[in-house]
């Protein structure tokens, strides 16, 4: 199996987390924001990561991948079968995915994106906007979500942890991560997630490219 994307892709990142909770073995293919790579190219027609290339089965959007593996290599199951907890996995990945990376997005994007990756100037009125606005008010209803049990749903990890510790990495790459003072647990229940040996290793590559990008010139 390969897997096409970016390590500083919260999607990706995510994707990588449940590969690794799931034992899949896999091969990561880096690619960029629009990447003529044929075989990315081939599995993502819109060009957006993650993609895969499943012995010859191409997709893309890691939910997608992610629901296609979870049908195909069950145990352990990181999508509960239970109706309810089943609904809020899928209610976490949501957030994950389309709150949280977007008000992300705009911090990681226009610090660090433009201007590292693409050689242009970011909105840096945008990103200032979403860390004093958007921010505080998904990381304040996060802190009032994570249960006694140290998951988001049920007692164990699932798919939910994965989704919504994954952009926070995002977060720490642009010096605006979570609060341990304002928001203790959610600042530990990151701190757990994205240190599980799943992720870890690919979390501390990530570290290592992003120190020589952020860099000052010499």
């Amino acid at each position: 199996m390969i897997i096409y994307g970016s390590l500083v892709s919260p999607f990706v990142r995510k994707l990588l987390a449940y590969l690794g909770e799931k034992g899949i073995d896999f091969e990561l293919k880096g690619v960029g924001i629009g990447d003529p790579d044929p075989g990315f190219r081939a599995a993502s027609p819109l060009g957006k990561m993650p993609a895969m290339d499943d012995d010859g089965f191409t997709l893309a959007d890691s939910s997608a991948i992610i629901h296609y593996l979870e049908a195909k290599y069950p145990e352990p199951a990181l999508i509960p079968a239970d109706p309810q907890e089943r609904g809020r996995v899928i209610w976490w990945d949501e957030f994950g995915d389309t709150v949280l990376a977007a008000c992300g997005g705009k911090m990681f994007f226009n610090r660090i994106v433009a201007p590292k990756f693409l050689g242009r100037e970011g909105d840096l009125a945008a990103a200032a906007l979403a860390e004093s606005e958007e921010l505080p008010k998904l990381l304040a209803y996060l802190e009032s979500a994570i249960p006694a049990s140290g998951f988001l749903v049920g007692a164990r990890l699932t798919l939910a942890d994965l989704a919504v510790a994954s952009p926070l990495m995002n977060l720490r790459h642009c010096g605006c991560g979570v609060d341990a003072a304002a928001y203790p647990k959610a600042a530990a229940w990151s701190e757990a997630i994205l240190s599980r040996p799943s992720i870890a290793p690919w979390i501390a590559k990530e570290e290592r490219m992003m120190a020589r990008v952020l860099a000052p010139a010499s």
